[in-house]
């Protein structure tokens, strides 16, 4: 039996709560995601898998993608992104990261590292 970890019940109402809370840097590069814009692809807005709500994600490539903003960039926020990166890379997901201001600087460069890690 196959136990029920996406978008769990009681996660629902954060979920909604942060898509419509979302930074510009979400907003911004869900535009380039949105629609399978990306080679067909699909991704998700603020998507659960357990506990963790995560910012995007591509259920065919197994794909997790977060933005880091400035909260992230102390000791203890770092420890805690590691360790549920731990988490949903041993569930089998893949996750990469990337700092907001990469997604306004450098969009080229963050769509095709996202597009590097669809299996073909």
């Amino acid at each position: 039996m196959t136990r029920h970890i996406h978008n769990l019940k009681h996660l629902k109402s954060f979920r909604k709560d942060l898509r419509n809370k979302g930074t510009s840097a979400e907003a911004y590069l869900w535009t380039h995601l949105k629609n399978a814009q990306r080679n067909g692809r699909k991704f998700r807005r603020q998507h659960s898998i357990e506990h963790f709500i995560v910012d995007f994600y591509c259920p065919q490539e197994q794909l997790i993608i977060e933005l880091d903003g400035k909260v992230h960039l102390n000791s203890t926020a770092e420890e805690k992104d590691n360790q549920r990166t731990e988490r949903l890379e041993a569930l089998g997901f893949t996750v990469i990261r990337f700092e907001n201001r990469m997604v306004f600087d450098l969009l080229p460069s963050v769509l095709s590292e996202i597009e590097d890690h669809f299996k073909d």
